[in-house]
């Protein structure tokens, strides 16, 4: 239709993009997806926004946390350490790339990477701090039951950085 929207999909469904208006960045809807427990779409956002911004160090952060939300540590490891690369300051990817390596069981590299983060952050993260303390218990002690069954969770502490917690 002349109005850029499809009478099948109804009033709210654009079939092209309407000439003079700005699409909604994508990072944005990504991690407003994120957010809502959606990461399948969040990821698809984020590429989206990889595609019209350009590869940089927050689309290549956005996208390796969708993957680890999703489970995908191997992707996600890969992204983070190239969004790392883009940008060596970046504490959203060294905090992430950390718990990608603790969910992997690699506990000395996660403290390592947490390390990192929690220096280029000043310690003003109790996130982080949280994060480094644990992994930091799991180098001292290999088997040390961090809660039932030994499992973590994630949960998201704004600006895509994430906070492992022992499983409930």
């Amino acid at each position: 239709m002349a109005d850029g929207h499809s009478d099948i999909g109804g009033p709210y469904a654009p079939t092209d993009p309407v000439p003079g208006e700005e699409s909604v960045d994508g990072l944005i809807v990504g991690h407003r997806l994120m957010a809502a427990g959606e990461y399948e779409l969040a990821l698809k956002a984020y590429y989206r926004a990889a595609a019209e911004q350009g590869i940089n160090v927050d689309t290549l952060s956005a996208i390796g946390s969708a993957n680890l939300r999703l489970g995908r540590l191997g992707q996600a490891e890969t992204i983070l350490r190239l969004a790392i690369q883009k940008d060596e300051t970046f504490v959203p990817a060294w905090n992430n790339l950390g718990v990608v390596l603790m969910e992997k069981g690699e506990y000395a590299e996660a403290s390592q990477v947490f390390k990192t983060a929690f220096a280029l952050d000043n310690g003003r993260s109790d996130e982080i701090r949280q994060n480094l303390r644990l992994s930091l218990a799991k180098v001292d002690n290999p088997s040390y039951d961090s809660g039932p069954e030994g499992e973590f969770s994630l949960v998201r502490r704004g600006n895509g950085q994430y906070l492992l917690l022992t499983a409930p």
